[in-house]
């Protein structure tokens, strides 16, 4: 039987793991680079597609990929944490990844439309707790499915709330009304 103590720092670690999974998909659908580097531990690998490399190549090429996205959203689903030792943990979280865009070098937009792309699957990783903090320390994305879709009526227009990809987004507004710092 787990000890209370022993029982309350599992779940301590487990939620610092979700809150670095959610630092990484926060920082990717806000352009916020550095919150994306946070969930990784600095010698971190990840297999991320036609990616494979470190964070610094990982940043390099998720900017490149999403130069001139509108927006992105990443919804986080079922996660499931197993230790694998009292600093390892095997983590697969579900993911859906959606994002608009109205550029697109290979095809004509018409306008007021967008091209919308989405992708589902899971991130595999490896989490390891190193001085003190769970960071991933390895990634494998695996996709299950994704399409690309005319989005009629996508393009953002006036007088609607839309989110930014950059510290013009509502959120930063809040943090910043909160006292949390940008």
């Amino acid at each position: 039987m787990t000890s209370a103590p022993e029982a309350l720092q599992r779940l301590v670690d487990r939620q610092e793991i979700q809150d670095a999974l959610a630092r990484y998909a926060r920082g990717v659908d806000r352009g916020d680079w550095e919150l994306v580097r946070s969930a990784y531990h600095p010698d971190a690998h990840d297999e991320h597609g036609s990616f494979s490399g470190g964070v610094d190549g990982l940043i390099t090429w998720l900017t490149d990929r999403f130069e001139g996205v509108d927006n992105s959203v990443h919804f986080l689903g079922n996660c499931l944490i197993e230790p694998t030792g009292p600093d390892c943990a095997l983590v697969e979280t579900y993911f859906v990844s959606a994002r608009l865009t109205t550029k697109d070098p290979q095809r004509a937009i018409d306008a007021g439309d967008a091209l919308s792309r989405q992708a589902w699957g899971r991130y595999v990783d490896r989490f390891t707790r190193r001085e003190g903090a769970w960071r991933i320390a390895l990634r494998t994305v695996v996709v299950d499915g994704r399409f690309q879709s005319p989005a009629l009526g996508g393009a953002r227009t006036a007088g609607d709330s839309w989110g930014a990809r950059d510290w013009t987004d509502p959120l930063h507004a809040a943090r910043s009304a909160a006292g949390l710092t940008c």
